[in-house]
């Protein structure tokens, strides 16, 4: 209770001075100030801001830019003139569909990728710089086909026009869609959308429509911009085309065809299967009409491939060097033959239908035993079969693998057939690396991953060797000497004796015997593993792989006339004593692939992150399901 009068003031005395108080209360705040400050730093070594204000994914603000609002073109769907679903098929197929496979509740996926730590503001500068330089030339090229080839398949980036390859469907458009959504390049791909909208998938420049292109680049194209963007024009579009791509199973075995006959389907003819394709023509359909399933909910196009996988699956190890297919097959007649042919190789013909094996695995999150099997066994024989060790002067560089030729040669005097190994390799090779390293970590097998790693420092290494910085298209190495370590973990030591003895061309770097074709022209095969490599190990060999071939890149195939990419005729050439010379060619692959996982090796590993996507040979992400 207050007193009406105030207090005596003798009690003051005995309190502290306004000035004491003061200094006081500053000596506790600096006190606290200091364990508050110190707290921050401990906060931050361990991590905690990161946790407490996680920086938003790069992923999740590219997809706010690209998603919302309306779009910047706007576009009426137009239907292709003919509904390849309402014509009645010759053969129809009698037996129930095939269903996807489910997977099994609670099943856990095996994560791919490394878990990246925060990275450093210098690295993030310098990272960010490399992207945006990989970013301007995929503009320029994009510019240069949008000026001067505008819907038509491919630019020709040296006489400044366009031409039809691919059926006339605008390849490089469609083809280049997901890398425009990836990049952020929001009007570019509205643009483009809106283009794709007006496709006719029943007008082709050409009456027989190649399966495996159309399947890779133009479906696969469509499939993966729709899992990115969401347009329902782009998902509509691809079943338009899907169904065309299934009416190519219109056959008495209900194999499919390497061309389809886009006029005997109008006719009700049904398709004539090739006495001979290569294996890749049939094995590289699964995962785009597997998807394809997935989207629409329609089992029609998995259970055509699974027909397919089923026959590949109960033949693999009948084949002449058993977990391999020829690369030549029939599926010809009542009784199709996977297995006769005496030619392996992962290159040209054969290579995307390997690929597919673990990435199959991996879409249908490995609920499909039969597919697991066939990973290991081609994974398996081929390490045994088709790798071997390259002899280079350079020991500190001596960890790398190459893959060649088999060949199945019958001995006259026996029964018994030999397995001679041609040591020839290509470009196309250079995808295999990536695939050992993914499979390492769907299979949870470490071996995988190890040879991975031999496999695309061997490409590395070959472009590192030739002075544009280039791979051949084709070349030859010298392999280790018999008897020698081969593919084992040692290396096999320089022989200049063996090396002064071996007939070889002239004026190639050591160790190359022969390169037969020097062109390269664009391939984007060497990139997709190093970016495997990046994104499963994060060892910074390979960021720095990258960088290097990018440069290299970049230097030798900018065309001045239109700023597009242009294909180089010879590798081998010095480009400070002579110029290099370009062909006038620019692939649809130049902008979907290529460049596209130079990006990717440059971006947040959040972006495109393996754990979530699976690419198709044309570098297209599906988006994997969840369970």
């Amino acid at each position: 209770m207050f007193k009406d009068k105030p207090q005596g003031t003798s009690h003051l005395r005995t309190l502290p001075r306004p000035h004491a108080t003061i200094s006081l209360i500053g000596k506790r705040s600096e006190r606290l100030l200091v364990a508050f400050t110190l707290s921050l730093v401990v906060f931050y070594i361990v991590g905690g801001f990161e946790r407490a204000f996680p920086e938003v994914p790069e992923s999740v603000r590219l997809e706010r830019h690209m998603n919302t609002g309306q779009a910047l073109y706007p576009y009426a769907a137009v239907k292709s003139s003919i509904e390849w679903s309402k014509l009645k098929p010759r053969y129809p197929n009698k037996q129930s569909p095939t269903q996807l496979p489910a997977t099994e509740p609670g099943t856990a996926h095996p994560p791919i990728q490394h878990r990246f730590k925060r990275e450093s503001g210098h690295d993030r500068k310098r990272r960010d710089a490399r992207r945006r330089a990989v970013r301007d030339l995929t503009i320029k090229s994009w510019s240069a086909y949008r000026k001067y080839a505008w819907k038509k398949d491919a630019l020709l980036p040296l006489s400044a026009t366009g031409k039809d390859q691919f059926s006339g469907w605008a390849a490089t458009l469609v083809d280049s869609l997901d890398t425009l959504w990836i990049m952020g390049l929001r009007e570019e791909f509205d643009e483009a959308v809106a283009a794709v909208a007006e496709i006719d998938f029943a007008n082709s420049s050409s009456p027989m429509i190649n399966i495996f292109e159309t399947n890779i680049r133009y479906l696969g194209g469509l499939l993966a911009a729709y899992d990115l963007s969401k347009r329902d024009v782009l998902l509509q579009k691809a079943i338009e085309l899907g169904d065309l791509i299934h009416a190519g199973f219109d056959t008495p075995t209900r194999m499919p065809v390497d061309n389809i006959n886009l006029l005997a389907i109008k006719s009700g003819e049904g398709q004539i299967i090739e006495p001979q394709v290569v294996s890749a023509s049939p094995g590289t359909l699964s995962l785009e009409l597997t998807h394809l399933s997935q989207l629409t909910g329609d089992p029609k196009y998995y259970s055509a491939i699974a027909r397919l996988n089923a026959l590949f699956s109960v033949s693999q190890n009948q084949t002449l060097l058993p977990g391999l297919f020829p690369m030549y097959i029939s599926l010809w007649g009542p009784k199709p033959d996977v297995i006769s042919g005496t030619r392996f190789t992962l290159g040209g013909g054969a290579d995307s239908m390997y690929e597919y094996l673990p990435k199959l695995s991996q879409l249908l999150n490995n609920a499909a035993p039969s597919l697991v099997s066939l990973s290991h066994n081609f994974l398996s024989s081929a390490s045994a079969n088709l790798f071997y060790r390259p002899m280079i002067p350079d020991l500190s560089a001596n960890d790398i693998m190459i893959s060649g030729t088999a060949n199945i040669l019958p001995s006259p005097d026996t029964n018994t057939n030999s397995v001679q190994l041609s040591p020839e390799t290509e470009h196309l090779t250079c995808f295999i690396g990536g695939t050992y390293a993914l499979a390492g970590r769907l299979f949870s097998t470490a071996e995988y991953l190890e040879t991975g790693s031999r496999l695309t420092r061997g490409c590395v290494h070959m472009y590192k060797s030739f002075p544009t910085g280039l791979m051949p298209e084709r070349l030859t190495m010298l392999p280790c000497p018999p008897g020698g370590p081969s593919h084992a973990a040692e290396s096999c030591q320089w022989n200049q004796t063996l090396w002064d003895a071996t007939e070889k061309q002239q004026g190639l770097p050591r160790g190359f015997v022969s390169a037969t074709d020097r062109r390269y022209i664009l391939r984007p095969e060497a990139i997709e593993s190093v970016f495997y490599m990046w994104r499963i190990t994060g060892e910074p060999e390979w960021e720095a792989a990258a960088w290097d071939m990018f440069l290299a890149v970049a230097n030798a195939v900018f065309a001045k006339e239109t700023g597009g990419g242009a294909s180089v005729k010879d590798v081998t050439v010095d480009p400070s004593k002579e110029d290099v010379e370009r062909s006038d060619e620019m692939e649809s692959f130049w902008i979907a692939e290529t460049l596209k996982y130079f990006y990717l090796a440059f971006s947040p590993p959040d972006l495109i992150s393996l754990d979530k996507y699976v690419f198709n040979t044309e570098a297209h992400p599906f988006l994997r399901p969840e369970r």
